[in-house]
């Protein structure tokens, strides 16, 4: 039976489709008023038809991003004395560290471990976050949020409002970073590393590491976000299809538990 299901999950895992997610590449975003529209262009078509898409020449330093997904990688693998300083399962807490978010109310548990931090509108002191990723957390999330303006921005401008309209309506106020870490999972036919889900939030921005394992649900098949280095994935989230009237849409995602790993995933969520 097992045998049989690990057949049907490879298969489903395994991009066999027709479709390859978009990238939108940003340079000139605000140096050239002709690239500037053709991306409006793209941002509305992709939003309306994907709400799923990848940015290339973003602004941020590949060794931003590197150092990000080592730092996550630092703080999951310590002495588990030193995380369980940070352990908790409520979800007030600025910073936490847990396992899965369902682990008390799914019948079955993700494959991966959490460090979640509020980074904005109030950036933690130092000695509230990670210690051994305190200093790249503040600098990515730093970054994360000047791209996250510019794409609410042109998002705005596709939708034919003032480019300021969604960020006057504080759609990316605050910042929720999370950092993923999948372990190496020996029988990946039984779990999922996250589970088929949509974002509540208004943007997410990821960041996954070379090993990979996204995959965003178009047109009822399931595509790999295939790694790519230094570049940077966008979802719509459930707030932004509902202030667009359906004009954008909120895609369903998940990534795959594997025998490889560990993984790192960093999800930045951006909400009034």
């Amino acid at each position: 039976m097992w045998a049989v299901w690990a057949n049907i999950f490879m298969d489903t895992y395994n991009d066999y489709s027709k479709y390859s997610i978009p990238v939108i590449d940003l340079e000139g975003v605000y140096t050239d008023a002709t690239k500037r529209r053709e991306i409006i262009g793209e941002i509305m078509e992709v939003c309306g038809k994907w709400g799923f898409f990848q940015v290339v020449n973003h602004g941020i330093l590949m060794s931003v991003l590197d150092e990000m997904i080592d730092g996550i990688c630092r703080f999951h693998e310590q002495d588990t004395e030193e995380k369980k300083k940070l352990y908790t399962r409520d979800v007030k807490k600025k910073v936490s560290y847990m396992s899965d978010f369902h682990l008390y109310s799914s019948p079955s548990a993700d494959w991966r471990d959490t460090t979640s931090c509020v980074m904005a509108p109030h950036i933690p002191d130092h000695d509230e976050l990670p210690t051994l990723c305190s200093d790249i957390m503040i600098d990515y999330s730093k970054q994360v949020m000047r791209l996250g303006h510019t794409v609410f921005e042109l998002i705005s401008e596709a939708l034919g409002l003032n480019l300021n309209h969604l960020k006057d309506m504080d759609c990316a106020e605050q910042l929720l970073l999370l950092g993923h870490y999948y372990p190496v999972c020996p029988e990946p036919e039984l779990t999922w590393g996250t589970s088929s889900h949509t974002d509540s939030d208004s943007l997410t921005i990821l960041l996954q590491d070379q090993i990979g394992g996204l995959q965003g649900l178009h047109e009822n098949q399931w595509v790999n976000v295939l790694p790519k280095h230094g570049t940077l994935i966008v979802n719509i989230g459930d707030l932004m299809q509902l202030i667009s009237n359906d004009t954008v849409k909120s895609v369903y995602h998940r990534v795959g538990a594997r025998h490889i790993g560990p993984r790192i995933l960093v999800a930045c969520f951006f909400k009034p």
